[in-house]
């Protein structure tokens, strides 16, 4: 199972100088992804145990367009083990205008994570059995 979400940096997503978005950010977003991906799987949100990998690759400014992908990769009794990836798709151009933008023709994956989500057996409503 995969989810996607395309969503654009707002400027109230900057935290440094220079428009610069911060990484938990994405986190986040990936948090929502996995939460969507265990409503999809079990009929309940989980609750995310931990992160086994996180890569930060390229930056993020506000007016950029970001996809993040979310795929299940695992599922166990309780846990179920999920791929994150986000990737940007639209840059900002402030250098030309303070509304310009080009799409990029080689889009530049921003971020990579692996973690796990747990959903408590008395907790899973597997299709059929609501």
């Amino acid at each position: 199972m995969k989810v996607q979400t395309t969503l654009r940096i707002a400027a109230g997503d900057a935290h440094y100088g220079g428009d610069l978005v911060d990484g938990a950010y994405l986190l986040g977003v990936f948090g929502d992804l996995a939460t969507e991906i265990c409503i999809r799987q079990d009929g309940d949100e989980g609750l995310f145990r931990a992160y086994t990998s996180v890569e930060f690759l390229a930056p993020l400014h506000v007016g950029d367009y970001v996809e993040v992908t979310a795929e299940l990769l695992a599922v166990g009794r309780t846990s179920r083990r999920i791929r994150f990836s986000a990737t940007k798709v639209i840059t900002a151009r402030p250098d030309l205008r303070p509304s310009a933008a080009e799409v990029l023709s080689s889009p530049v994956t921003v971020a990579t994570a692996e973690g796990v989500v747990v959903v408590p057996s008395a907790c899973q409503r597997l299709p059929g059995d609501s």
